[in-house]
């Protein structure tokens, strides 16, 4: 590979990165505003937002995909932690309104 095909891979390369950011992106409020609806379903069925035995199957069920797809589980798991504390932190919020 020459240096101008170095340039080009490495700009298709971001530029594909960048669009997966957006996915990303779109994804994670999409799974966030999933919130209300939980909530919702919490209050009826009288429980805490904080879940600890759904937390532990999510937990299991990211190091297990982790695996298979062979990415690092420990940098799996603390993305999947951030996004359950941010739909708790949803929950919260809607519940505080």
């Amino acid at each position: 590979m020459d240096r101008a095909e170095a340039l080009k891979r490495l700009q298709i390369s971001r530029k594909k990165i960048d669009e997966l950011d957006e996915e990303i992106i779109r994804l994670i409020k999409k799974r966030t505003s999933l919130a209300g609806d939980i909530l919702q379903a919490k209050i009826v069925l009288d429980m805490d937002i904080h879940d600890p035995e759904r937390e532990e199957y999510i937990h299991h069920k990211i190091r297990e995909i982790a695996k298979e797809q062979e990415i690092d589980d420990d940098s799996l798991t603390q993305i999947i932690k951030i996004l359950t504390d941010l739909s708790k932190k949803e929950q919260e919020k809607i519940l505080r309104r």
